[in-house]
């Protein structure tokens, strides 16, 4: 039964995400692009606040795969990098935590994009 709370919960709080997401697309005019960027900063702020944690605890991968969790990710990097080489830590460290993250969905996007036949909406 354990395992079915951490489901329901990682759901909620992604399922969260998304509604929020899908409510500023209807209701505003902002872009689909600042709208992730919106939540890219929000996820390096809670994170820069020392919220993020408590999030991810009870939340688990719903709160870690969309992109606020990429954003907490730059951040706990560049942080921990600072604190290992210094000032250029800084600049370096959120890089080196999103390599692995970032070169997977390179990977698996070009290896989709050889799969199936891109084509525009009619």
């Amino acid at each position: 039964m354990d395992i079915f709370l951490e489901f329901l919960q990682a759901f909620a709080v992604g399922g969260l995400i998304c509604l929020v997401g899908q409510l500023l697309i209807n209701y505003t005019k902002m872009t689909s692009s600042r709208i992730l960027v919106i939540f890219l900063l929000l996820g390096a702020a809670l994170e820069g606040i020392g919220v993020f944690d408590a999030i991810e605890s009870f939340a688990g991968c719903g709160v870690t795969i969309p992109i606020v969790g990429f954003g907490a990710t730059l951040v706990r990097g560049a942080v921990r990098s600072m604190h290992e080489t210094g000032l250029l830590g800084v600049l370096t460290g959120g890089i080196v935590a999103g390599a692995a993250g970032l070169a997977a969905a390179i990977l698996f996007g070009f290896m989709m994009a050889i799969i199936f036949k891109s084509r525009t909406k009619s």
